[in-house]
């Protein structure tokens, strides 16, 4: 990524960690959701915001081959 975009994610990033605390969410479930968040980044190289429904819903495909149903509902 662009370090542009790299920060852009960064900003991003923290706010959803922020929210996901103010909803009260564990510990736990605040590191599946954003290590599903950092899943996607790597994934594509880039910040999530910017794929299209096509990609996401290839790379959910994808990802029901290879992990657990349950992990794919938190990544969804």
């Amino acid at each position: 990524m662009k370090r542009s975009e790299v920060n852009r994610f960064n900003k991003l990033y923290q706010r959803h960690l922020r929210l996901l605390k103010l909803q009260g969410k564990s510990e736990k479930t605040i590191d599946a959701y954003s290590r599903a968040v950092r899943r996607i980044r790597d994934y594509f190289d880039c910040c999530p915001d910017q794929l299209t429904p096509d990609q996401l819903e290839t790379y959910f495909g994808k990802l029901v081959e290879s992990h657990s149903w349950s992990m794919v509902v938190i990544c969804v």
